[in-house]
């Protein structure tokens, strides 16, 4: 087996193409040959020593993967070997081969492409959750989806058209903005040039937005609170803004956590707004409510609903530019791994 491996934590130089033992699944598992891999901002914040979930170097990340079922486990009946598939993995994906739990491993449906099987998990379990169970998105709302562009960004943009009735707000650089409108949203933000708090009030005429999807953290969860309609929910998802250059600062970490802002209950209840948090790999033990969500996911997909952006796939081998290209927020939906 070969794997991107993080030899250490800093810049991406450290990512090292490493070899083993391909892996041997045990009772409720198998093993994936793997075509494509996900890669996702938690893995640069892994790289650089801000992800407290990842294993300690050397590590090997990767949270989606698609290809073919090479060998099954104890117990395994379904999918057999040979089957084509995507699936979660808790960490490991970004390698030849993985071992995945068998109940979160789902056979493509018709017409869908490796690389579109591998760009759909966590982009869009994430948005699904956010937008439906989390957020209850109905016709008639407004949402603000923060780095708009990128992978959960477009999976929410489309999730929120197929909901019907929907106004959308994007943050995204203005190079992005073209494309962002064409895709659906209806009030792109460029986050580098304008204010986007003050641009929210201007076009909302002080009203506010119904519901923030924000992977920033921070000060802009305060800036994301201030700027809820009444009713509003602010979902956080992430915190992208602790992760600044290629290597870890301290500086900005301690600047950034000092800056979050504290809910009180009794200002929720006075302020008629919700917050909430969502991680979806602490949800990989709810195999019931991912599955359920994976099937809806299919049957939009199935309508034409729903299809994943893929920006670009990269060898496992040039792992380094592949972390520079997503940290450097150049792509415009998912970037992927070619693990053949």
């Amino acid at each position: 087996m070969r794997a991107l491996t993080i030899s250490r934590h800093g810049g991406p130089e450290v990512l090292e193409v490493r070899t083993g033992p391909d892996p041997v699944p045990g009772p409720g598992q198998l093993r994936i040959r793997v075509a494509r891999a996900g890669l996702n901002f938690a893995d640069v914040s892994a790289r650089v020593g801000l992800y407290p979930d990842a294993p300690k170097p050397p590590a090997v990340m990767g949270y989606e993967v698609s290809g073919t079922v090479d060998a099954v486990g104890p117990g395994v009946t379904t999918p057999p070997a040979g089957t084509t598939v995507l699936a979660m993995t808790r960490f490991g994906g970004q390698a030849t081969h993985v071992v995945a739990d068998a109940r979160l491993t789902f056979p493509l449906p018709v017409g869908m492409t490796l690389d579109q099987a591998a760009a759909l998990p966590v982009n869009y379990l994430t948005a699904h959750h956010l937008l439906h169970r989390v957020g209850g998105l109905q016709p008639g709302r407004s949402v603000l989806v923060h780095m708009a562009a990128g992978g959960v960004g477009l999976a929410a943009i489309q999730l929120a058209r197929a909901v019907g009735g929907v106004t959308l707000f994007g943050t995204a650089s203005a190079g992005k903005h073209s494309f962002l409108r064409q895709a659906g949203v209806d009030h792109p933000i460029d986050y580098r040039t304008q204010d986007w708090e003050a641009e929210v009030h201007r076009l909302t005429a002080g009203h506010g937005v119904d519901l923030i999807l924000d992977a920033l953290g921070g000060v802009d969860w305060e800036r994301g609170y201030r700027s809820l309609a009444p009713a509003g929910h602010l979902a956080c998802f992430g915190f992208a803004n602790l992760v600044s250059g290629t290597t870890r600062s301290w500086p900005r970490v301690l600047w950034q956590l000092a800056r979050v802002r504290r809910f009180s209950p009794l200002q929720l209840m006075n302020d008629n707004r919700t917050v909430s948090g969502s991680n979806l790999g602490h949800l990989f033990a709810e195999v019931a409510l991912l599955g359920q969500a994976m099937k809806e996911l299919f049957v939009l997909f199935r309508e034409g609903r729903i299809s994943p952006t893929v920006d670009r796939v990269f060898p496992l081998a040039e792992g380094a530019a592949a972390h520079r290209f997503l940290q450097e927020r150049r792509n415009v939906g998912k970037v992927l791994f070619d693990c053949t």
